[in-house]
């Protein structure tokens, strides 16, 4: 033990010296600092939940807009409420709509607008930077975009819609506003289709397709009376009524201007028709479907508000508490089912009118139950008209190689409203449209195969006998006797008669389409014969001319050489032969074709 100690006493100084520099470094070394403050991130503040109002949100100016800045638009995705939508401004595209008319380029941002990208109804999404607003989405850049990128259509070219006069000059032009570049194309607006199979919307979307329309059928629907308490506001989708009744057509985007008695929606026009009359409607967003290939809004349209008065290049505008007027249409099915009406309104729109027309009409034929391939309709075509006598046509339509019976009917029942709506100088508005249908079933066709007069020689006032022979659709030839009178003043020597179809004796009848007033086109269209006779049309020697619509025959030489310098400006045909009809017989079926029979008169 007493060694222990003694070894201890003995390190104990060595032990001072060792431990002693760590003692010192305790004593000199400086203090530690403090941690570094962990830096607060900086947040944006949310937009707003509900957009701005118009009247007191003041306008952007687009001088001011430039490449980084960030703003919100707003737009519904379900139900009635817009929400809002980030967007970050890329640049400015000059003259991109053409001369002085700029488009903002932009990228949208949040999950909504990166789930389903730019949407078919999105147009017109109003766009706010600082609270202001700038414009509206209105295009989309590229079809396949892996980015939700979009064109803004400046608010101050959109405002000049605002102040436009309800009447004035409609332009000719039906095209959407579209830029040089074929990567920039408007949104496309959604035409809902409530009430319409598919097959019909088929046979006719790429007429809607080509007005910049997109048809959805079968998703969605809508009553002009169901009431929709929320107001109106930017962002709001609005529709534009098209088609009401048992079916219904509407047209939808989104409002971006809207004050106490107007809005201004699209950002683009949906036909660019200038000024036009159509019901505008609230609409309920029931759901946004994605797609990289066509989004759209599934729309429920419901109380009807107003009425759309312009669609221009930059927007279209819309009156709260106006009129529209619509073309009432009645469509009556008579079978052996008994009698079924069809009733719907469409708007009055020389580049819609035919179109819709066309559809609902073919969509009511084909609900009928005595709808079928081999079917033939015989049709009864009444149209009113303010300023010039109504249409009233009579003709049948019966199925052809290649186009279903209904389709050809609807195609029959389009053609003179075509012409009636392609007339510039048609001024008053269309009253009403009404069609009587009588269905039969088959095929009711005939072809004239041959004609003949059995006899020699004939004189001037005789009454000659022509047979006729028709080939029906199926089943045994058919020979017809035709009595013929002939004129008292016929001219010795050979004379043509032509046994023919109505077509035939149209075309040798037909007036000049140049230079025609509306009562001169209803009075030619109402001249056009039957389809289902047999017509008998003499040719003689004296010349013809078609003057103002008129068929003038048998003109002496003298006349037909005061009338002559009248050709130099197309107001005159002359044909060197007239063509007079003279009697025809009814077939009960559709008839094609033309024989010529020459009889020789002493």
């Amino acid at each position: 033990m007493n060694y222990i100690f003694r070894k201890m006493a003995l390190l104990a100084p060595l032990l001072t010296i060792i431990l002693a520099p760590a003692g010192l470094y305790a004593q000199t070394a400086p203090p530690a600092q403090a941690p570094e403050p962990v830096p607060t991130e900086v947040r944006t503040p949310p937009p707003p939940a509900t957009p701005p109002d118009s009247a007191t949100a003041g306008i952007f100016p687009l001088d001011q807009v430039h490449r980084g800045e960030h703003g919100v638009a707003y737009t519904v995705f379900e139900g009635v409420a817009p929400s809002a939508v980030e967007v970050e401004i890329l640049g400015i595209l000059h003259n991109a709509l053409g001369p002085h008319q700029d488009m903002i380029l932009a990228r949208l941002g949040g999950k909504d607008a990166i789930y389903t990208g730019v949407v078919a109804g999105m147009s017109g999404s109003p766009v706010y930077i600082n609270g202001k607003l700038a414009g509206a989405l209105a295009f989309r850049i590229g079809q396949f975009s892996k980015e939700p990128i979009a064109g803004i259509t400046p608010i101050q070219q959109m405002l000049e819609v605002k102040e436009m006069p309800q009447v004035g000059v409609t332009p000719t032009n039906n095209g959407k506003a579209e830029s040089g570049s074929a990567e920039i194309r408007p949104i496309e607006t959604p035409l809902l289709f409530s009430g319409f199979s598919q097959q019909a919307v088929d046979a006719f979307k790429d007429r809607f397709a080509a007005q910049g329309l997109t048809p959805v059928v079968g998703v969605g629907g809508g009553s002009s009376t169901e009431k929709q308490p929320e107001p109106i506001e930017p962002g709001s989708s609005v529709s534009a009524l098209l088609v009401r009744g048992d079916m219904e057509v509407a047209a939808t985007c989104t409002a971006t201007y809207v004050d106490k008695n107007q809005l201004l929606a699209c950002g683009h026009p949906i036909t660019q028709t200038g000024a036009l009359s159509v019901p505008m409607t609230k609409a309920e967003v029931v759901a946004t479907l994605p797609s990289p290939l066509n989004a759209f809004k599934i729309v429920n349209t419901t109380e009807e508000v107003g009425a759309f008065t312009q669609d221009r290049q930059t927007a279209i505008r819309g009156e709260f508490g106006a009129k529209a007027h619509m073309v009432p249409v009645t469509v009556t099915f008579n079978s052996a089912a008994g009698t079924r009406p069809v009733h719907f309104d469409v708007v009055d729109s020389p580049e819609l009118t035919p179109l819709l027309m066309l559809i609902s009409i073919y969509q009511s034929m084909m609900q009928s139950n005595s709808y079928a391939a081999e079917t033939t309709y015989r049709i009864r075509e009444r149209v009113a008209i303010d300023g010039a006598p109504d249409l009233d046509l009579t003709r049948f339509a019966a199925p052809t190689t290649g186009i279903p019976a209904a389709l050809g009917a609807t195609l029959e029942m389009g053609e003179p409203l075509v012409q009636l709506y392609g007339n510039p100088a048609r001024r008053g508005l269309l009253r009403s449209v009404s069609l009587d249908i009588d269905t039969l079933p088959g095929r009711q066709t005939m072809e004239i195969e041959s004609a003949e007069h059995e006899g020699g020689a004939v004189h001037a006032g005789d009454t000659v006998s022509l047979r006729a022979t028709l080939r029906p659709w199926r089943g045994a030839t058919r020979a017809i006797d035709i009595p013929v009178k002939l004129p008292r003043t016929l001219p010795e020597g050979p004379v043509r008669l032509v046994v023919s179809d109505a077509a035939t004796v149209d075309h040798m009848l037909e007036a000049p389409a140049n230079h025609l007033d509306m009562n001169d086109t209803v009075a030619a269209l109402n001249a056009t014969h039957a389809n289902d006779r047999v017509y008998v049309t003499m040719l003689t020697p004296q010349p013809q001319a078609r003057l103002d619509g008129r068929t003038l025959t048998q003109l002496p030489i003298s006349m037909a050489n005061v009338l002559d310098p009248l050709r130099a400006n197309r107001m005159l045909t002359l044909n060197g032969e007239s063509a007079v009809a003279v009697t025809s017989v009814p077939m009960d079926a559709v008839v094609t074709g033309n024989q010529v029979v020459t009889i020789q008169v002493e």
